[in-house]
């Protein structure tokens, strides 16, 4: 099983724009934070869906700036978040956004609790998808593949 997401790398004056990320009830896990972001919906362009997942989960509007890179992991069965589910390859595709106007906000009838501008050396102390490292790696190195080594899952590393 495979599925196509985006996600916003917003940063400015030093912070990054990070989402709290709380699982829906019945489901394995704990908060975490991640970037604003998400699948990719069927027949819609992955620069559209950057845009309207982070208006989605945080009120704001954005501005794509740039592709960053793409990300590409398999998660094992083992560790979904949904029991019983075979493993899932997700591929990631990263955007530099600006934010342009709108309010922070938790997300309506979703799974968003918070959005929060946080100080980038803030980042390696809070419980984060890898999603966060990554596109951290790719904002400040802009490899020209576009393309950075895989996070490590693990503490409060999860995927």
């Amino acid at each position: 099983m495979s599925g196509l997401a985006a996600y916003a790398v917003c940063i400015k004056d030093g912070r990054i724009l990070l989402a709290r990320h709380v699982p829906p009830k019945g489901s394995k896990g704990e908060s975490n934070w991640t970037l604003p972001g998400g699948r990719v919906e069927h027949a819609e362009d992955p620069f559209d869906t950057v845009i309207r997942e982070v208006s989605e989960e945080t009120g704001c509007d954005a501005l794509v700036e740039r592709l960053l890179g793409v990300d590409s992991r398999v998660i094992p069965a083992a560790e979904r978040a949904i029991p019983g589910g075979p493993e899932h390859q997700n591929v990631g595709v990263f955007y530099q956004v600006r934010i342009t106007g709108g309010q922070l906000r938790p997300e309506p009838n979703g799974e968003i609790a918070e959005s929060v501008w946080t100080p980038i050396p803030h980042v390696a102390r809070l419980r984060r998808s890898s999603l966060v490292d990554i596109g951290l790696a790719l904002a400040q190195t802009l490899p020209a593949t576009g393309h950075v080594p895989a996070v490590p899952v693990g503490g409060l590393i999860q995927h």
